[in-house]
């Protein structure tokens, strides 16, 4: 296991590794850990009672965070005709159709970081399902990614729209700010979060939902958040 360095052993001997914190006390904590020398970005990781593989059980969407993430976001929209024009006028990065998809599969190309479609341009898109899928760029009705409003989508992606789907081991890993923001947007974030991913909770999911709630900075240690009593329910 590689040695952790100087301040992230500073940091851990802020944290008890077993206990359960309150939402506040914990993101307190991630803020006074992030000690590197860049704005760390603050990620939310939760662990649900549900099993990813049956269709019935998936868990994902997408939420604009009250705060933003903090973080500058490069769009690519697959567009043809007045919907090319909408993208362009909305602030998209870049915007085509076949050439886009061409770079794609030619250059390698991937300045990106979130892949917008207009429904008919799936058929283009769909092609690029093996190298888009597996980075998470793959464009989703589900996340607002596939839609005919494309001034709506670039505005939520810009002004901090963030997804949140499983992994194969039925954990969310989603983003919610910077180390910068101080806790108190954070927690507003955090709480924007946990509402969305409890009100998309399956009818097929079944006992505790949410398994366990951890917070953690680039660079610092993991916080665990006593998940019976999170979200603005609580």
């Amino acid at each position: 296991m590689p040695k952790r360095g100087k301040g992230y052993r500073e940091a851990a001997k802020l944290i008890e590794k077993e206990k359960l914190y309150e939402t506040t006390e914990a993101l307190d904590l991630v803020v006074k850990s992030a000690r590197a020398k860049f704005d760390e970005t603050v990620e939310v990781h939760l662990r649900l009672g549900v099993d990813g593989r049956h269709a019935d059980q998936q868990v994902r969407g997408a939420i604009v965070l009250p705060n933003g993430t903090g973080k500058s976001v490069k769009v690519l929209v697959f567009a043809k005709g007045p919907k090319e024009v909408e993208a362009k006028e909305a602030g998209a990065d870049y915007v085509g159709a076949e050439d886009m998809a061409q770079r794609i599969q030619s250059e390698n190309w991937f300045d990106f970081d979130v892949v917008v479609a207009t429904p008919d341009m799936m058929g283009v898109v769909g092609r690029l399902g093996k190298v888009l899928g597996p980075k998470g760029l793959m464009p989703n009705p589900k996340s607002g990614t596939v839609t005919m409003d494309i001034t709506k989508a670039l505005e939520d992606i810009k002004a901090g729209k963030v997804e949140y789907r499983l992994d194969k081991t039925n954990i969310i890993h989603t983003p919610i700010g910077k180390a910068s923001f101080g806790a108190e947007k954070l927690i507003e974030n955090f709480n924007a979060l946990i509402d969305a991913v409890i009100k998309a909770k399956p009818s097929a999911a079944k006992g505790q939902y949410l398994k366990s709630v951890t917070v953690a900075s680039t660079m610092g240690p993991g916080v665990r958040i006593n998940p019976l009593r999170v979200g603005t329910a609580n």
